[in-house]
């Protein structure tokens, strides 16, 4: 069973929100190449979530070529992924590049910045 959680006060579509988490799952190495996720009604079914969701996700997923779906087998992790990570990485860096910026307008020093980051 995939644990995906939803946050619907955000203004991110579900959509977007499954396409994340199962890339943060494959960035950690959680679900690993040729693994085999849910299918798109069962993982609706999990969410409580309309299928044509999960499928606008799974497209998504393809298209970034996390995913393929072998017909009458299922939909499984790729085998060459290292790209998945390196993209995920590059996100995080340019979320945490642009929150940085923003503590420094607030005033803090970067010092301050990385110090309290140790700290939690």
């Amino acid at each position: 069973m995939l644990l995906i959680n939803l946050d619907y006060q955000t203004r991110v579509p579900i959509y977007e929100q499954i396409v994340r988490e199962i890339e943060r799952y494959v960035a950690l190495g959680i679900l690993k190449p040729k693994d085999q996720i849910p299918s798109i009604r069962e993982l609706a079914g999990q969410l409580g979530v309309n299928p044509n969701t999960v499928k606008k996700a799974y497209d998504l997923l393809e298209s970034k070529q996390v995913i393929t779906t072998i017909s009458t087998k299922g939909t499984f992790i790729r085998e060459s992924i290292s790209n998945v990570i390196e993209e995920k990485k590059n996100s995080l860096l340019e979320e945490i590049t642009e929150r940085f910026q923003e503590l420094e307008k607030l005033g803090m020093t970067e010092e301050e910045i990385i110090r309290r980051i140790k700290k939690s």
